[in-house]
């Protein structure tokens, strides 16, 4: 429940900001390139410390950790609600994205040590739908806090929440650590550059030019960076990232299958939230409660197909749902309009919807079972990382099909660039069900200490 809470407020707030954003620009007076930062400046900090919060909690105490988190997190988004400026505004969501690296993981981590590994899959499928119920509850929370009492308060509601959920963690949750006795400084600052440089360059790749010096500089230096912690990583008394987890079938697949699922996720939903609003004229609410179908099915499929996960394995799970949201995606791709009716479109939202649901909770079952149980929060931290790398790959790359095929200068021209773009979502989702074909088949409970390879 506390792991679920702290799950719910970080995966909650970006949908919210983003709902929230037109009404910032005007109030704070801020250009649009200026106000995408209030959105990246939160993804580069959270998927930049995601694998150093994993580590400080193997090394200081998970619960401990993870309660820090959620204080950081309620203080910062204080802070937000209080900036007085644009640019105080993305400060605040920098440290917002600081104090949620580690509750993400972390939540994972202290959900399979509070389970025994037989209970796991319908525990980590409840976590699962509380996140699915994050994403429907988001643009539907954002848009009625907006329309109805002011954008402040996206922020404001966080604090109480985060504090009392870090003083319930530390009183009701039992402390775990992680193998290693050192910590890994040189290896965080690695990673950290590493990653730093590979999203920004792909956040910022549409604006500034992909072939920008800018660009290819983060890029190929984030590469760099990446590889040399690697390297690193090789000859550590005590890595952050192990490099066994590369040899490890069940975690790769579980990753490169993560990449996909996100990458069509966010560049899709991306795009067609906005052309509700955009095209079709409705207002944020609205818009929100028109993707519901979509968005809530993770609250009622994900439990089932964690429960059932452990019983006949990840794989069938894994490849039927990203099948099923390739074939959304596909179908969505081939019919919008810009007149289309919502009934046109609710079948699309529906399939998407089911399709996400039956991938969600399975992945994280394949992951937990495909490690010890010691290196659970280190292999949840290198799978949030690369989902956070997926979902921004996702939304540059559709963006730059968009920009390449379409504009927002009418519905026509909108519909123009989307179609193009939720097309290549379908695409990258379909090569995800052909990878989810390679994992390994682990059934019911693993002994402790035995990784599947």
């Amino acid at each position: 429940m506390l792991t679920g809470i702290g799950l719910f407020m970080v995966t909650l707030d970006n949908l919210v900001v983003t709902t929230a954003l037109p009404v910032i620009r005007v109030d704070l007076g801020a250009s649009v390139t200026t106000l995408g930062w209030v959105v990246n400046a939160y993804t580069l900090a959270f998927s930049v410390l995601l694998l150093t919060g994993a580590a400080l909690g193997d090394r200081f105490g998970r619960r401990r950790v993870f309660a820090a988190g959620l204080i950081i997190f309620a203080l910062a988004s204080a802070g937000c609600a209080l900036a007085p400026s644009i640019e105080w505004l993305i400060f605040f969501r920098a440290l917002q994205g600081l104090g949620a690296a580690p509750v993400l993981p972390l939540s994972l981590t202290l959900l399979a040590d509070a389970f025994p590994p037989g209970k796991r899959g319908l525990a980590i499928g409840i976590w699962s739908g509380i996140s699915g119920l994050a994403v429907a509850a988001g643009p539907v929370i954002g848009g009625a806090i907006v329309d109805g009492i002011s954008w402040h308060w996206i922020f404001w509601v966080n604090v109480p929440i985060g504090i009392v959920a870090a003083g319930l963690t530390l009183w009701k949750l039992r402390e775990s650590y992680g193998p290693d006795t050192g910590l890994d400084l040189l290896g965080m600052v690695l990673a950290g550059i590493g990653v730093f440089g590979i999203v920004y360059g792909i956040v910022r790749g549409n604006e500034a030019g992909w072939g920008s010096p800018e660009i290819l500089g983060t890029l190929l230096g984030g590469v760099a960076f990446v590889g040399i912690f690697l390297w690193w990583e090789s000859r550590a008394a005590h890595p952050m990232l192990p490099l066994k987890f590369f040899r490890n079938r069940g975690l790769n697949v579980a990753n490169a299958a993560s990449v996909c699922l996100y990458f069509g996720l966010f560049g899709a939903v991306f795009f067609l939230a906005q052309f509700l609003q955009t095209v079709q004229g409705d207002s944020p609410t609205e818009a929100g409660l028109k993707v519901l179908p979509w968005t809530i099915m993770p609250m009622f499929i994900a439990p089932l197909a964690g429960f059932f996960s452990d019983r006949v394995g990840a794989r069938p799970f894994m490849v039927a749902g990203l099948l099923i949201m390739a074939g959304a995606f596909l179908w969505m791709g081939l019919v919008i309009t810009p007149t289309i009716s919502y009934l046109g479109l609710f079948g699309g939202f529906l399939l998407a919807g089911f399709g996400m649901s039956m991938v969600f909770a399975p992945v994280s079952n394949l992951l937990v079972q495909s490690v010890p149980q010691v290196d659970i929060g280190k292999a949840s931290g290198t799978n949030n990382t690369v989902r956070e790398i997926g979902g921004a790959l996702g939304i540059a790359v559709m963006t730059a099909i968009f920009t390449a095929t379409g504009s927002y200068d009418s519905g026509q021209a909108y519909v123009n660039g989307l179609n193009p773009a939720v097309l290549v979502a379908a695409g990258v989702l379909l090569a995800g069900a052909i990878i989810a074909l390679a994992a390994p088949r682990i059934v019911g409970p693993k002994p402790e200490g035995v990784a599947a390879h």
